[in-house]
């Protein structure tokens, strides 16, 4: 039988089954100790974990979700700690993360006795390369700002607008 072993809220994160033993990404996949009840079909598991059933099949496909176990009639089936691991990527997909970043996470996330250190590494990477975003972004909002106030309001002929899209040249910030 599975525990939560680490949890945020009420989402558990790793499991640990009741001998010690890992219930990690590829160990416990047989159905020992687990009942049918604890297994849930690919749309339960969807609606469970917020995560569309296109998009499981590709996390399979890529490997961050292990291939589920299959029924004699060959349907995929959930666990809880299935659903964990998809909200776990779900969160990660939400707040930016790349696959290959929540890759390494979940991989840092099943030694959870080590240092955070290169979970932070990640983080510390991710958030750089949203900072950058922010300041592109910020240049773009500043240049459709300027072209918008140059704007006499007058005749499509003279439209400040219509003449920077047309000459990239006159943009003041090129980050666009």
């Amino acid at each position: 039988m599975l525990r939560p072993l680490v949890t945020r809220g009420a989402r558990p994160h790793l499991w640990k089954n009741a001998a010690g033993g890992s219930g990690g990404e590829m160990a416990g996949r047989a159905r020992g100790g687990q009942s049918e009840q604890d297994e849930v079909a690919i749309g339960e598991a969807a609606r469970r974990s917020g995560v569309k059933v296109p998009t499981i099949r590709y996390y399979e496909q890529i490997g961050l979700l292990a291939a589920p176990v299959r029924t004699e009639g060959n349907r995929r089936t959930y666990r809880s700690e299935d659903l964990s691991r998809l909200a776990f990527i779900r969160h990660a997909r939400e707040l930016g993360f790349e696959v290959e970043e929540i890759r390494a996470l979940l991989t840092l996330q099943q030694d959870p006795s080590q240092s955070c250190e290169a979970a932070d590494r990640i983080a510390r990477g991710h958030l750089a390369d949203v900072e950058r975003r922010i300041a592109s972004l910020m240049a773009l909002k500043a240049e459709l700002e300027r072209m918008i106030e140059g704007c006499s309001h007058g005749r499509l002929a003279d439209c400040k607008v219509i003449e920077v899209l047309a000459d990239h040249g006159k943009c003041t910030h090129h980050q666009h």
